[in-house]
């Protein structure tokens, strides 16, 4: 399936000169969804992952029906001040200041083997800083699965050295 196809291109969103690719499109095609998580589940089995973690908010749109595809738990990580219970939390930087994200201490044991997924990498600083939610915790980071790859920004050489699953590259 071309899932390219199924992304719209909004020019000049959020800001002008940035192309953004919007997946609302492919998740409303039923097919283009049930293939995205068929073939991430495919592409992610041999890891062995305990967990998937899924970043706020695009995260948990893939994350969630992946890890039940995969017959795994799904862990949320959110922004700050969302979650009730004691956190981890790693600060990142953005293109104008910074942000913080959040994980419950309790989430998972140390030593589970955790899988991290977004619907896209761009400069790598959101799955950077959960990789380090998951360092924090004790955990096995497994790999990275996205569902598009940004190509000329960079993100995946600022990620850790292990498997990184996309689906579509721009």
């Amino acid at each position: 399936m071309d899932l390219k196809s199924l992304i719209r291109d909004i020019p000049d969103f959020p800001k002008p000169g940035i192309m953004f690719r919007d997946i609302t499109t492919l998740l409303r095609n039923p097919q283009g969804l049930s293939y995205t998580i068929d073939s991430l589940a495919e592409k992610c089995t041999e890891m062995s992952a305990d967990y998937v973690v899924g970043m706020e908010s695009r995260g948990f749109i893939f994350g969630a029906p992946l890890a039940y595809k995969m017959g795994i738990g799904f862990i949320p990580v959110r922004k700050p001040g969302k979650l009730p219970a004691a956190v981890h939390f790693a600060e990142y930087e953005l293109e104008y200041g910074s942000d913080r994200l959040e994980m419950h201490q309790d989430a998972m044991t140390s030593g589970s083997r955790v899988l991290i997924v977004d619907d896209l990498i761009a400069t790598g600083g959101t799955a950077t800083a959960t990789a380090k939610l998951l360092e924090q915790a004790g955990c096995e980071l497994v790999g990275f699965a996205f569902i598009i790859e940004l190509q000329g920004l960079g993100g995946r050489k600022q990620l850790p050295e292990v498997p990184i699953v996309t689906l579509v590259e721009y």
